[in-house]
């Protein structure tokens, strides 16, 4: 049976599966205009912390949306619980591709059949994920960076994604202070995490050979590009542990990349040392 676009939108949640750092930004951005969020994971503190996190930054977020008003979030450990009646569900889970195709695979089974399924995976394309799902069609990727902060996202299709839905979210997901471009052949990293990946890596050679540390390119950064943050500071937000995984996926297709960025990171994280999340990554928290 062909997809069909979900209606009626406005007022039907979604579901955002995954509680990390960026499951409860993409909650707080799917709440900036009334309505509800779901928010599944089987670790309670998780849930209890992104809820928190929400609640927070709701009234300041939706007050910048337009149209905006302080919607609610909900969170639950019960997969089917958080799918009734959403129109989309953006999986934000850890960059393991054996737990994705597992969970895209309930996800087909389980949500609404109108229902859009997405991934915000970093670094897979959602075409690597599909091998259970029976509708690929109305699969994709939908990319965040550091909502609220950064609300550009990426859409990519897994292959087979039917056309409709692009444009669907491409006029949706600005109502919600999203804004999508869409990459029109499949790329690692994307479109804007593609650049950044080549300027993180040049980075993190730069500290490896000896030539720079992270706190004077960071220094130099925030001069030049007048940003509050440069490239080590970022990377810590994000996770070291994360930011190696990229790395390893970008080296696995490409071979030829330099070692030395990837040997660095992981001197930080057999450490212990992830960044924000732990305390200490290239900075001191």
């Amino acid at each position: 049976m062909a997809f069909t676009l979900p209606t009626s939108v406005q007022d039907r949640p979604v579901a955002v599966i995954g509680a990390g750092t960026l499951g409860r930004r993409i909650a707080l951005m799917f709440a900036a205009r009334g309505g509800l969020v779901r928010v599944y994971d089987k670790s309670e503190a998780a849930g209890e912390a992104a809820r928190e996190y929400v609640g927070q930054h709701i009234a300041e977020v939706a007050g910048r949306v337009d149209g905006g008003a302080p919607g609610r979030v909900a969170v639950t450990d019960d997969l089917a619980k958080a799918l009734a009646d959403v129109w989309l569900v953006v999986e934000a889970v850890p960059e393991r591709l054996d737990l994705k195709r597992e969970i895209f695979g309930q996800l087909d089974r389980e949500a609404p059949a109108d229902a859009i399924l997405a991934s915000n995976s970093s670094s897979y394309a959602s075409r690597e994920f599909i091998d259970q799902v029976v509708h690929p069609e109305r699969v994709l990727n939908i990319h965040f960076y550091m909502p609220p902060a950064q609300n550009a996202v990426d859409l990519m299709s897994d292959g087979r994604t039917d056309p409709k839905i692009m444009e669907f979210l491409k006029a949706e997901l600005p109502r919600y202070g999203v804004f999508p471009f869409e990459a029109h052949k499949e790329s690692t990293g994307f479109i804007f995490n593609r650049i950044w990946a080549a300027i993180k890596r040049e980075a993190l050679e730069v500290v490896a050979e000896g030539v720079s540390t992270p706190q004077d390119i960071d220094g130099m950064w925030k001069i030049n590009m007048g940003t509050p943050a440069g490239p080590f500071r970022m990377m810590d937000q994000v996770g070291l542990d994360v930011v190696l995984d990229i790395e390893n996926h970008y080296a696995a297709e490409n071979p030829a990349l330099p070692a030395g960025p990837r040997e660095l990171l992981k001197k930080y994280v057999d450490a212990g040392h992830l960044g924000v999340k732990t305390g200490q990554g290239f900075y001191t928290y």
